[in-house]
C-alpha cells in the first residue's frame, strides 16, 4: 500500500487522523459519564483506570507484545517518565470526571481551551519547534477568547488550569517515550494497577463500594469504560509521536468545542453570549491555522 504523503511541514497524516480521531471520542464522552452521577468521582476513577488496565494488557497478549513491554520497564528513564504521566492522566481523570458530576462542564471546557495553548507554548520553549507569524496570531485570538471566558466566571477556576497543566504535560512527557501509543498505555495503566485493585477489592469486601453491589448493569458499564478510555488515550497516544505538539495544540479545541454543545444542548447547561465570545475567537483561530495550510502550499508564508 503506498504511504500517503507528508502534510504541510512535513507531518504525518495518519498522526493528524489519530489525534483528530481521540478528540472527537473525548468531546462526546461527558455523555457517557453522565450515566455514572450516583458513583463517587474517586471511585469512578478507579474503575476507570482498573479496567482499562485489563483491557490495555489483554490486547498486548493478543498482539504478542509482553516482551516489548518488559523492555520498556526495565529501561529506567523510560519507566520514570511512564510512572509520571500515569500520575498525570489520572488527576487529569479524576478532575474531569469531578466537573462532570458536578455539572461543572463549562469550567472543564475552558480547561480544554487553555490546553492547546499550554500544548503550543511547550512544543516552542522546550522542544524548540518554529511557530509561524499566523500562529502567532492565532494564538492572540484564541487567549483573548479564552480571557474572556476565565473573566466571566467571576472567580479563579481551580478545575480549568489542573486540567490543561496535566493533560499538557501530559503529552509532552509523553512524546519523549520511544513506545508505541498502546505499549505505553498498558504500562501506566498497569503501573496504577495494584493501587486500583486493592481499593476495588477492599470497597466490595466491606460493601461500602459501587462493584458488584449495584446491579449487572452497572458492573457492566464500568467494565465497559475500560475500552472507552483506553482507545481514545491510544490514539492520542499514536497521534502526539508522529505530529508536532503545535499542530496538536490547535487540533484540541475540537474536544472543548463538542463538550460545550453537549452541555447546552443536552445537559441543560446555559450558552451565554459570553460563551458564543469564546466560540468566535477559537474558531477564528483554527481558520487562521487552516490558512496556513492553504498558504504553506501556494509557498507564500514562511515556516
Amino acid at each position: 500500500m503506498t504511504r500517503k504523503p507528508p502534510l504541510p511541514g512535513g507531518e504525518d497524516p495518519a498522526g493528524f487522523a489519530f489525534a483528530v480521531s481521540a478528540y472527537v471520542m473525548w468531546g462526546i464522552l461527558p455523555l457517557f459519564w453522565r450515566l455514572f452521577d450516583d458513583v463517587p468521582s474517586f471511585e469512578l476513577t478507579v474503575h476507570r483506570v482498573l479496567w482499562c488496565a485489563v483491557f490495555a494488557g489483554g490486547i498486548t497478549l493478543a498482539r504478542g507484545r509482553v516482551f516489548t513491554i518488559l523492555r520498556l520497564v526495565r529501561n529506567p528513564r523510560v519507566l520514570g517518565t511512564l510512572v509520571l504521566t500515569a500520575v498525570l492522566v489520572s488527576i487529569n481523570w479524576l478532575v474531569f470526571i469531578y466537573s462532570v458530576a458536578s455539572q461543572q462542564l463549562v469550567e472543564a471546557s475552558l480547561g480544554y481551551y487553555i490546553n492547546p495553548l499550554i500544548s503550543i507554548a511547550l512544543g516552542v520553549f522546550l522542544m524548540g519547534e518554529r511557530i509561524s507569524r499566523i500562529r502567532i496570531v492565532a494564538v492572540a485570538i484564541a487567549c483573548i477568547g479564552v480571557a474572556i471566558k476565565a473573566f466571566a466566571l467571576g472567580h479563579v477556576p481551580w478545575i480549568a488550569p489542573v486540567l490543561a497543566l496535566s493533560f499538557g504535560f501530559y503529552g509532552y512527557f509523553r512524546k519523549s517515550v520511544p513506545a508505541e501509543a498502546l505499549d505505553g498505555l498498558t504500562v501506566e495503566m498497569w503501573i496504577l494497577f495494584p493501587l486500583t485493585f486493592g481499593l476495588i477489592v477492599y470497597w466490595a469486601v466491606t460493601g461500602v463500594g459501587v462493584f458488584p453491589n449495584a446491579g449487572v448493569s452497572m458492573d457492566a458499564l464500568l467494565l465497559l469504560a475500560g475500552p472507552l478510555t483506553a482507545i481514545p488515550l491510544a490514539l492520542f497516544s499514536a497521534g502526539v509521536r508522529r505530529i508536532r505538539l503545535s499542530t496538536m495544540g490547535f487540533l484540541q479545541y475540537l474536544t472543548p468545542t463538542m463538550t460545550l454543545l453537549l452541555a447546552t444542548i443536552f445537559l441543560g447547561e446555559a450558552f451565554t453570549p459570553i460563551d458564543a465570545v469564546t466560540f468566535g475567537c477559537v474558531w477564528a483561530a483554527l481558520a487562521l491555522v487552516a490558512l496556513e495550510g492553504y498558504f504553506k502550499r501556494a509557498g507564500r508564508v514562511p515556516v
